[in-house]
């Protein structure tokens, strides 16, 4: 990722190891690595969030080929006004019982 040489690191851990001191030098390691963590997370957030942005964009690019597609079929087969629509004629109505109540026993009752 950096692109940094074994040599090149060992020369920023001599001049750490002067500047800080070996006395301070855990301390200031745990920092480091708290905001290389911190960073990672900003990261991490900022690629998921991203990502999600362009989920949602294929999502919306999708369903408008969906629709095309739709509208092009529906206009190649049009439906046929003749044909009755369920439910429109009064004639086949079925008289629904409510599914809640018991049916009633006649037999029972004598």
């Amino acid at each position: 990722m950096f692109d940094i040489a074994s040599s090149e690191l060992l020369l920023v851990v001599l001049v750490a190891l002067l500047v800080i001191g070996p006395k301070d030098l855990p301390k200031a390691l745990r920092v480091v690595g708290k905001w290389v963590g911190k960073a990672r997370g900003v990261a991490a957030h900022f690629r998921s969030g991203f990502d999600e942005m362009v989920r949602q964009s294929e999502l919306e690019e999708l369903e408008k080929k969906w629709k095309a597609e739709n509208e092009r079929i529906m206009a190649a087969h049009p439906a046929d006004p003749r044909v009755d629509v369920v439910g429109d004629d009064p004639e086949t109505h079925i008289i629904e019982t409510p599914v809640d109540t018991p049916p009633v026993d006649t037999a029972a009752k004598t």
